[in-house]
This record gives C-alpha cells, structure tokens and sequence, in this order.
C-alpha cells in the first residue's frame, strides 16, 4: 500500500508541530543544542480493548479525499486515513515499526527463502468476507497486485515497487490461502498487502475513478462501515458493522466534520471535537489548559519538501532550480515554524528516512550548502542578469517564480513571506498565489504550480522502497518531473538488494543524485501534537503504528 502520501503545509495537521530552533546558514543543522536526531517518541495513550468502555463517540475535524482509493496516485494521506474505517487492516506495524499481523484477517503469514526467491504464504481468516457477502480469498490478494503490478498502463497505481517483484500470486491449499511468489527477496512485502481490494474495485474504471468523492461499502470490510457520506457537507460517520466477524468496534460512532483549521480548533475549545491538531504556537496556546484535555506531542514520520514544478519554462532550468535552493536558508523556515514551543531537530537530509532510523543519512547536505552569494554567482553564469529593480531578467524576461499558498494557515503566510525575501536577495520575485485547501489535491495531482510545500508521511518503516515513487522521472507520484531514465535504472536496481541495510545504504547514494536534479528540498519535520480530551485511547502521536479502528475507543 502507499505510504508517502501529499498533503499541503497548512494541513500541518495533518501531523505536525513544531517548536524552536535556532538559525544556521548551512547544512543539516537546525541550530546550537539541536539534537542530532529527530524525536521518535510515541504519545497516544496506549490501552488495551478490555479497558475501553463499550459504546460513546470520536468526532474531529476531517472530509473524504478528492481520490478515495489509496492505492491510486491521486489518493492523499485523508484517503488513506478515511478508507482504515471501512476496509481491511490486515497488517499494521508498532511504532517503531515492527510488522503486526492481524489474525481476523490473516490466521497465518509463512515467509520462506529458497534459491533466492522469496514466497510467502498468506493464510486467510475462514470468516473473512467482505460486505457484499463476497469471500475474501486468494483473489484479493491476486487482484490487488494486478492492480499494482504496473503490467496494464491504465491503472493509474501510487506504488508499483515490490509488486514489480512479485511473479506469481497462485492458489494455495483452498481458496483461503494466497502463494505469492517474488523474483527475489523483498523486505517490505508487509507494505504491499497491508490492506487489499476487493477484485471488483481492482478492476480498472473502479479503480481510476469509483472512488472519487464517493465511497463503496460494499467493497469494504472491518468493525466499521459507512454510516453517513455527505457529497454537500463533506461529513462522515462511520458506524458499527454487522457484518463484522472480529471483536466488535468499541466506539458506536466516528465522526468526521469538515472544517478548516482554525474552526477546528474553536470547535475543540467548545468541546465539539474530541481532538486536534496544534498545528503552531498560536494553536497550542489555545487548546493547553483546556478542562479535561491534555496535550499529546510525540515523533512525526513526515517531511515537508519544496518541490520545484521542472515543466515550466523558468524551473526547467537546473540553474535556476540549484540558485533557488541555495537561497532557502531552511533553518529560518524552521525558525518560523518552531517558533513558541519546545522542539528541535537537525534539518532533514532525506524524502525516504528520518533521522530517528537505521540507515538514515543527511543527502541533502551533501549535495546542497546554503549559500545566496553562490546563488547569485549560479544565476549570473546562467544570462540572469540583475535589472535596476533588483530583479534578474534574461532576453527581456523578468525572473519571477509563483508560489502556490493553501489556505489560511499563519505559518504557511510566514513562510511565504520569509522564501519571498530568501529570493529577492538574489534576484528572484517570488509570486504567492493563495488557493482554497480543498483545491491543494489538484493544484499538486495536475502540477498546476511553480513553487509548492507540501508534506509526505510514511506509513510504514520501509523508506528505501518509495525511492521511485520519489523521484523516478516516468512516475506520476514524483510532482516535479525531474529525473532521467538513465537514473530511474539505478533507482530502480536498488529494488533487488535483500539486505534492508544493503539496500538503505544504496537508496541513499541513489538519492544524492536525484536531490542534484534540485528539484525537491526536504525542508522540515516537526513533532505530531494534539489536544486530546481525557481518556480517549489509543489516539494521538503513533509514528509507524495505525491503532486498528475496534480498539479506538473511551477509558473504562
């Protein structure tokens, strides 16, 4: 399944806040006293079902996904949360990643090596059926890697890593067991399988677009299951599930209800909502202290990048991209994201890993040093010559540059306002063009911008295996449209390595000279904050782990 999913800086919601750190003029430091990890603490209440009470609701703020089917490229991180309430979690992981299998859905997972080639052998729940009354069986698993495989162009996949790999999914002793069998040895196959489709949504058309704006119960399968879908409203309710085979969900409703950030956190102060992201010291402030809440703030495997559109005629331009990139002093973005709280983290130096894992390594330090007279140097060796309004042009062309600002998020407006003065230092105006959040999809999905922040989040621990999907020049997911075929080659050879350490370890030489296509800057991390009212459980800062829907839930 995706793991690194889109979604726009105002959204820091999405997971992030962020606290102080002190300025720095080069490479992967954030500052004096900046740890030399970033934080992989979780903080979510953890409790086991037989102490959450029976019955009792969770309401946030949250609206489904332009593209609700999280396989495909269009699918975002609210796709993915929104399908986990009504379809299969048959694989999660803790949060430090270590690989759960969940026996209503897999009674029995065997993994073999012989000859080199890896098979795995999935034993499939008796009970397991998805609400249609269709049995979940091997076709499942056979539907979803067709769907992923990459084989047919018309399906319009996230992720066709790892399924690539996969040679043969067969039959095994009944239809209740799958036998996948790769070409290799993979690693991450946990990621691939972590939910599944149903073989009708597999299908192509259902697959592209059945799931835009709309949502298919009956394909879905789990504790919970579509109560409420409001195409005006854009809220959801999910509901218990009679269909269900597994221990019953112990919440009787979740809610979600579609407002913007700064309602979201009115609606939380008024007791609307059972938690919120705080989102930056404006939002902490407004939520700590409240009675009967507390604040959870742990770990976020999340990057925030600036990613550089290459298709348009001023960007297409690798000189331009590389004295842009050299401008950005990313520990006063940092600066102004941290401001006001009690955080910090080195920059980050990588879109795959994060500085709390094995096998991390700073990338971007190695290929890029903050440097503006350098810039300068770049564009003028480039026919960008300086005019007498302080801005560069070239065959009677101005040197201007749009960014694309979603909603009304205060920090993404500082953000905004600090690259604007980063690139007027070396000669480059920076337009902001403000959008509505619920156009942020399209606008990244269409490439329709020049300058863009936006976050990824991992879903799984498995880094080294988005390194395509990232940057591969032939793959809808890489927004920027950098790369080349001969570098997509080497990408994707890093696919065959079985050794994960082999394998990160080369994904990270492979990086470097993606990242010196300069056409995406890990910009920030930051830590997952919330407010959180009292005795909600199993909710909160999770990094790797994806809490199954039945256990979220009240305190006894």
């Amino acid at each position: 399944m995706r793991a690194r999913l889109a979604l726009p800086v105002a959204l820091i919601a999405a997971i992030s806040v962020t606290a102080t750190a002190c300025r720095s003029s080069s490479g992967g430091s954030a500052g004096k006293g900046t740890p030399s990890a970033a934080s992989g603490a979780a903080d979510y209440n953890p409790t086991a079902y037989d102490k959450l009470k029976d019955g009792g609701t969770y309401t946030t703020a949250g609206t489904f996904d332009d593209q609700g089917n999280p396989f495909n490229v269009n699918g975002g991180l609210t796709a993915s949360r929104v399908w986990a309430w009504y379809n299969a979690n048959a694989i999660t992981f803790s949060p430090t990643g270590e690989v759960q299998y969940n026996p209503d859905y897999f009674s029995d997972v065997k993994v073999s090596v012989k000859g080199g080639k890896q098979k795995v052998v999935l034993t499939i729940n008796k009970k397991a059926t998805f609400n249609d009354g269709t049995p979940i069986d091997w076709t499942a698993i056979k539907a979803t890697w067709k769907a992923n495989n990459g084989s047919d162009k018309d399906y319009a996949a996230s992720n066709t890593d790892g399924y690539d790999q996969i040679t043969e999914v067969a039959r095994g002793k009944d239809d209740k067991q799958a036998v996948i069998t790769f070409k290799g040895v993979n690693a991450s196959w946990p990621s691939l399988f972590s939910t599944f489709l149903h073989p009708q949504a597999a299908k192509v058309d259902n697959f592209n677009k059945a799931y835009v704006k709309k949502a298919h119960p009956e394909w879905g399968a789990g504790p919970y299951t579509v109560g409420k879908w409001d195409t005006h409203s854009g809220d959801i309710t999910f509901v218990r599930n009679p269909k269900w085979w597994g221990r019953k969900g112990k919440l009787d409703k979740r809610v979600y209800v579609n407002l913007e950030s700064t309602a979201a956190v009115n609606a939380f102060k008024n007791g609307q909502l059972d938690d919120v992201p705080a989102a930056d010291a404006e939002s902490l402030k407004q939520v700590k202290g409240i009675k009967g809440t507390e604040i959870r703030s742990g770990g976020s495997p999340f990057v925030y990048s600036l990613y550089f559109n290459t298709k348009t005629s001023v960007l297409g331009d690798k000189a331009v991209r590389k004295a842009i990139q050299e401008s950005v002093d990313r520990s006063q973005i940092a600066k102004i994201q941290f401001q006001g709280l009690d955080y910090k983290e080195p920059l980050p130096g990588s879109a795959l890993l994060y500085s709390f894992q094995k096998g991390y390594e700073d990338n971007v330090s190695a290929v890029l040093k903050y440097g503006p007279d350098q810039a300068k140097k770049d564009l003028d060796a480039a026919g960008w010559k300086l005019g007498s309004d302080g801005i560069r042009e070239k065959g009677g062309k101005k040197l201007e540059v749009g960014y694309t600002l979603p909603g009304d998020d205060p920090l993404g407006k500082a953000t905004a306002g600090a690259l604007t003065a980063m690139l007027k230092s070396v000669g480059v105006r920076l337009t902001v063009k403000k959008v509505g959040q619920a156009d942020f999809g399209g606008i990244l999905n269409e490439r329709k911008f020049d300058l863009i922040l936006s976050g990824n989040r991992s879903m799984d621990p498995f880094g080294a295996r988005y390194l395509c999907e990232t940057y591969c020049s032939d793959r809808d997911s890489n927004r920027t449209g950098a790369g080349s075929p001969a570098l997509d080659k080497e990408m994707r050879a890093t696919a065959d390595i079985a050794d994960p350490d082999k394998q990160a370890a080369a994904a990270n030489k492979v990086e470097q000279k993606a990242l010196q296509d300069y056409a995406r800057l890990p910009m920030f991390s930051g830590p997952s904050t919330y407010g959180v009212k009292k005795g909600l459980a199993n909710v909160g800062a999770t990094i790797f782990h994806n809490p199954l829907p039945e256990t979220v839930g009240w305190e006894k």
